[in-house]
């Protein structure tokens, strides 16, 4: 088996991966949102925009990104 993120061969102690390294690569692109699988339903978008609108309104401050 190879790593999903360097095809090196795998590391019994980091498996699927390599090394910490990798694993810690792939962690931050779950976290980053790299693996998320992008949805045009219209409900997903109206719950979207809704989401901000609350946060904006918690915190009149914060500005959108």
């Amino acid at each position: 088996m190879s790593c999903p993120i360097c095809a090196k061969d795998t590391d019994p102690k980091f498996r699927p991966f390599c090394s910490q390294r990798c694993a810690d690569v792939d962690l931050a692109k779950w976290l980053g949102g790299d693996y998320a699988i992008p949805s045009n339903d219209p409900e997903d978008l109206e719950k979207a925009a809704d989401a901000v609108e609350d946060a904006l309104s918690q915190d009149p401050e914060r500005k959108p990104h």
